[in-house]
């Protein structure tokens, strides 16, 4: 039997089943889901690449090195239409993991469906949209909140009757987890996102008060499983109630269909490990347990990692494998054959309580600073994570928290998933030229005239106060490209970087090892004349903070001086800084698999600008193949997700300076 036939006798019919992907190009990315879907895989989850997601061309200098590496090109109706190729999107259910550019996205999602011959109005799906979360964590905004939230609620404001099917907005935990929240935070954080949203919607003039009901009913979640899953249990069942409470007595929803708390999961990645990644395997497992057990807060659609995403990109048999996890859980088990399990369960219950309490306790925080908009203005909830995120590594590196492979039962045989040079799949280099040339060809072949106006209807209705969706269609049957459209709205919304979280603080109490990498880098610090002086940066589009933000943190901690301007910096940024800023070493933080072209970039411009001596270290996921050839380039130290140890980083640091100043 298929997920998509009525269930058995008996039988609750199981989730959604998906997997999260998408890379190097529409076709190849077209060839991947339709292998999924004849393996049972019952609904899409689109990964857009960075450029994508960040609103640039392929062409675009921000683009080198990104394209098609965390996902999939899309830059023009072409693009989207190769991307579903023989899938008909009005028998299809498609989440597209998309924020600052969710409205283009969209757009060019109804006019394939349009050129598929479909109703748009049969569309099933989600856009995820929550673009206030990725100021917290992921990092793909462009534009400043206002101008975001009022994308979020156009899109809203749309769908409910064009697309009724469709759910507008993803309120999306998954990342802050990801960037280090707790479970109360995950809760309270979310909700206050969806509360902005509403109450947006609820003030604007195209939305009468009988469509808020229908808007509460549309709008989605999307969660992180941990692997503390009984903890994990109780936060979902913990979210369904403050949900439903928030749809009864702050927005007046009576019918308890609408009120449902529908929600869709990721088990975590931040929990994956490089380190014997075997053990991958029972984590994904366990933690899809999480959102599955409690029927009363089952999840409505599940996508599990590959057990080697710590290494990078998963292969085809990988995905199947996450995939052949969730059907044996379905089809194999009894799970959806009992009532909810947890029912008058006092752990649970309890728990469940004390989530609850204090979340409530936290939201209302937020709300009384203003909101989730001013509060990430302000860098309240950033600041709040980035301790969150601190506290996780402290208990790791202090073996509070055992992880199996990493800091306890580190002894073990060699895996042989991990042996040969295809553990991984890799995107050939040959995919960002073929992406650009199908670009320069689709520009060829388009009305000049008609793309003109398109853009100037879209800066008419994004400058004034009509809803961007419609003349966003638009743009895309006229030929419109990604970096187009954003570009017309970045020129009348600006562009906006958030704050860090990384604030100066009084030193912590240390540890051991921490005052005494304290007491080597002040001593360091005096042979120099001044104190070590520390460049964290991101290159390229990769908004993916949380490594560069706890080396600033540490760094600052043990006595360095930190220069961290966040994420979005060219190579060429990166070197002007250093330089300005006088450097003793440069950290560079890239987790989106482009360390090959930007590292070396960076590599390339301190040797122009005399810089050539000064000490460069990299993190990120990054193949052993991979590290060498950065050392060869003239890379000190490669760090990979392994090296937990921060102490230990901090202490190599200081050693390359060291180094450097006695050579120089």
């Amino acid at each position: 039997m298929s997920p998509s036939s009525p269930s058995r006798s008996g039988k609750d019919r199981p989730w959604l089943f998906r997997t999260y992907s998408g890379h190097s190009s529409a076709e190849a990315s077209n060839e991947l889901y339709r292998t999924n879907l004849a393996r049972g895989q019952t609904g899409l989850s689109v990964a857009f690449d960075l450029p994508t997601q960040t609103g640039y061309d392929a062409d675009h200098p921000l683009a080198r090195g990104e394209v098609g590496k965390v996902g999939v090109p899309i830059g023009h109706l072409d693009d989207m239409q190769s991307l579903f190729e023989g899938i008909p999107l009005d028998r299809m259910n498609t989440s597209m993991t998309i924020n600052a550019t969710a409205a283009w996205l969209l757009a060019l999602y109804v006019a394939t469906a349009e050129r598929q011959g479909a109703d748009s109005r049969l569309l099933q799906g989600t856009t995820q949209n929550d673009i206030i979360k990725e100021y917290l964590s992921r990092g793909t905004y462009v534009f400043p909140p206002e101008p975001s939230l009022r994308l979020i609620t156009d899109m809203v404001a749309y769908t409910v009757d064009e697309l009724p099917k469709w759910n507008p907005m993803n309120v999306c935990s998954y990342h802050l987890q990801e960037a280090g929240a707790t479970p109360v935070q995950e809760i309270a954080y979310s909700m206050a996102n969806a509360i902005a949203v509403l109450d947006s919607a609820r003030a604007r003039k195209d939305v009468p008060d009988e469509a808020l009901p229908r808007i509460f009913g549309r709008l989605s979640f999307f969660l992180n499983a941990g692997i503390r899953f009984v903890e994990e249990v109780c936060k979902a069942r913990a979210m369904t109630a403050l949900w439903d409470e928030l749809g009864r007595e702050r927005y007046g929803v009576e019918d308890p269909k609408l009120r449902r708390f529908r929600y869709g999961v990721q088990v975590n990645s931040l929990g994956l490990t490089e380190a014997q990644p075997e053990n991958n395997v029972i984590r994904i497992v366990l933690e899809a347990l999480g959102v599955t057990l409690s029927k009363d807060a089952r999840c409505r659609a599940l996508q599990l990692p590959a057990w080697n995403e710590a290494l990078g990109l998963p292969r085809p048999w990988d995905q199947q494998w996450s995939l052949r996890i969730q059907q044996i859980l379905a089809y194999e088990t009894d799970l959806l054959e009992y009532g909810d399990l947890f029912e008058g369960s006092k752990v649970v219950e309890a728990r469940t309580t004390e989530l609850l309490t204090e979340a409530r306790a936290e939201l209302e925080r937020v709300l009384e600073m203003g909101g989730a908009v001013a509060a990430v203005e302000n860098a309240y909830m950033k600041q709040r994570l980035v301790e969150s995120h601190t506290a996780r590594l402290h208990g790791i590196e202090s073996g509070e928290t055992t992880v199996v492979g990493v800091n306890d039962f580190i002894e073990g045989a060699e895996s042989p998933l991990t042996a040969g040079d295809e553990a991984i799949m890799k995107v050939d280099e040959a995919a960002e030229r073929a992406q650009i040339e199908r670009l320069e060809a689709f520009r060829r072949k388009r009305n000049a005239k008609e793309v003109e106006t398109a853009l100037a209807n879209l800066r008419d209705a994004v400058k004034g106060s009509a809803n961007v969706m419609p003349a966003s269609i638009a743009c895309a049957h006229a030929g419109v490209t990604t970096g187009e459209w954003s570009d017309t709205l970045r020129a009348v919304f600006g562009e906006y970087r958030a704050p860090t979280g990384v604030v100066v603080r009084e030193p912590e109490s240390a540890s051991e090892a921490t005052e005494k990498v304290r007491q080597r880098v002040h001593a360091l610090s005096e042979k120099l004349g001044r104190p070590l002086k520390i460049l964290v940066g991101k290159p390229g589009l990769d908004g993916h903070s949380n490594g560069a933000e706890q080396i600033a943190v540490r760094a600052r901690d043990v006595g360095m001086e930190v220069v961290y301007e966040g994420i979005r910096l060219t190579p060429e940024e990166i070197v002007q800084s250093a330089r300005d800023e006088g450097v003793h070493v440069i950290g560079l933080s890239i987790l989106s698999g482009s360390h090959g072209v930007l590292v070396v970039d960076v590599l390339g411009g301190l040797r122009e600008a005399g810089l050539a001596d000064l000490p460069v270290v990299v993190g990120g996921i990054i193949p052993d193949e991979d590290a060498a050839k950065l050392r060869e380039a003239g890379v000190r130290r490669v760090y990979t997700p392994k090296d937990f140890d921060m102490n230990r980083i901090m202490d190599e640091i200081a050693d390359l300076v060291g180094e450097a100043h006695e050579a120089g």
